[in-house]
């Protein structure tokens, strides 16, 4: 595949990176959207979607410095993403420090979490299908041996110096399982979302991502991983079926409200 998508002199762009940054204009363009039609100021969502996005990027770039501090030390520039090192908890653990600050400004802004989290549901099903694609590409997050008419072959030397990839080996193209499945979950969340209570996307999304996360554990190729990404993705099922029992909980309620007799 192509690791790199461009070379300028001594400059390259990964196609990951590059992948990635075309994930989130993505996401930022969709959030706006799907704000607007749950009725929330489009500025906000923007406001907190950069917040959380730029706490996550500065998140993952500290914590790799201090899981690596040693290195840093002797190349500051480490810093800059000058490197091929990935630590998979690192990505979750930063990802919770934008959840965290984006939550902070919405409740500084008096925004109604439920219906924000509604918003962004559908943007990160379609920033995940996006982003595993530029992973497939480039053999970031490879998939174990397999030997069946889809497998994919690696064959370039940079994945191997940046990501560990194995080469010349057929293994399952779990990075296209995962893209295809959100754009099936990105899928239903439009379709949802004229008939939608507050809560439900976010609650679809975190229990069909979970699912989907834990069961492609299995297909993953490198070692050490499936035991943190599935307490992860249980923790997601979990997250998602409580929104959807408390949504159920106050819908009963509501209808029992409406059919009591009055006095």
């Amino acid at each position: 595949m192509h690791p790199r998508l461009f070379q300028f002199g001594h400059i390259a762009i990964p196609t990951y990176g590059a992948f990635t940054a075309l994930a989130l204009i993505a996401a930022l363009a969709a959030a706006m959207h799907f704000a607007r039609r749950l009725g929330l100021d489009p500025n906000k969502i923007w406001n907190l979607s950069l917040i959380g996005i730029l706490t996550t990027l500065i998140g993952a770039r500290l914590l790799l410095v201090v899981a690596h501090f040693r290195v840093f030390r002797e190349h500051p520039f480490w810093i800059l993403g000058l490197t091929g090192v990935h630590d998979f908890w690192i990505v979750p653990l930063s990802v919770l420090l934008g959840v965290a600050a984006a939550v902070l400004y919405s409740l500084s802004e008096g925004l109604p979490l439920l219906r924000v989290a509604d918003s962004l549901a559908p943007a990160a099903a379609l920033a995940v299908a996006i982003n595993r694609i530029g992973a497939f590409v480039a053999g970031l997050d490879f998939g174990m041996p397999a030997r069946l008419p889809w497998s994919v072959t690696y064959t370039s030397r940079i994945a191997a110096l940046w990501y560990r990839t194995p080469l010349g080996l057929p293994l399952h193209p779990v990075q296209l399982y995962d893209a295809v499945v959100s754009l099936m979950v990105f899928a239903l969340l439009i379709w949802w979302l004229p008939r939608r209570q507050d809560g439900e996307l976010a609650g679809a999304w975190l229990f069909l991502s979970g699912l989907t996360g834990f069961f492609l554990a299995f297909y993953r190729g490198e070692a050490g991983q499936a035991g943190f990404s599935q307490s992860i993705a249980v923790g997601a099922v979990i997250m998602g079926a409580a929104l959807w029992l408390d949504r159920t909980t106050k819908s009963r309620g509501y209808t029992s409200t409406d059919d009591s007799p009055s006095a």
